[in-house]
């Protein structure tokens, strides 16, 4: 931990995410590991604030120390804002990235390229031990691709093409550029002002 900036402790587990977070918020917060011993969190909530808030909460108590949490959504129009909550598992409990993307083309085959409108929408939040707490929201537009594309990043990058990007995936985007556009930069970098 150095002088000027706090340290915080990422409450995801995900591998992924703890490196596009880090990446994001390296200027602002020391990031401490999710320590390995305490349990998943179940996120049952009935929104992407609410599950980002039951992860940042139950970090934060047990480590007695500030927690940085996020939850994302895909949210596809013509399936009327699903998966949304959904996300991660949207194929099934235990899905791979794999078998999300298959459901997604599964489910939107036959739909004309204008049908395949979307987004990402990403909550990042700090939460104190105290209960104080920082919210901060992103988006991005974009559609759903035809097919995959891509071998970059994680999730459904390889079937999301955002409307402000150059024209491909998320997946074939390098990484800084994704990062210039995504929903989850948008909502940490958002964070990281508001430090």
């Amino acid at each position: 931990m150095t002088a000027d900036r706090p340290q915080v402790v990422m409450a995801s587990a995900n591998p992924d995410k703890v490196a596009e977070i880090a990446l994001l918020m390296q200027d602002v917060v020391d990031i401490a590991p999710r320590p390995p011993e305490i349990p998943d969190v179940v996120e049952d909530a009935d929104t992407l604030e609410g599950n980002a808030r039951l992860k940042a909460k139950a970090i934060a108590d047990a480590t007695g120390m500030p927690a940085i949490a996020d939850d994302t959504g895909l949210e596809i129009d013509h399936l009327d804002g699903a998966p949304g909550v959904y996300t991660a598992r949207f194929a099934g409990e235990g899905a791979t990235y794999a078998d999300n993307v298959a459901k997604t083309l599964e489910v939107l085959d036959g739909v004309a390229m204008q049908g395949r409108t979307a987004r990402f929408r990403t909550v990042a939040l700090l939460r104190h031990p105290n209960g104080e707490e920082l919210v901060c929201h992103g988006v991005v537009e974009g559609h759903i691709a035809l097919e995959p594309s891509g071998d970059g990043g994680f999730g459904y990058d390889p079937i999301f093409i955002p409307v402000d990007g150059p024209g491909g995936t998320f997946a074939e985007m390098d990484p800084e550029a994704k990062h210039a556009i995504s929903h989850r930069g948008r909502a940490f970098r958002a964070l990281k002002d508001a430090l």
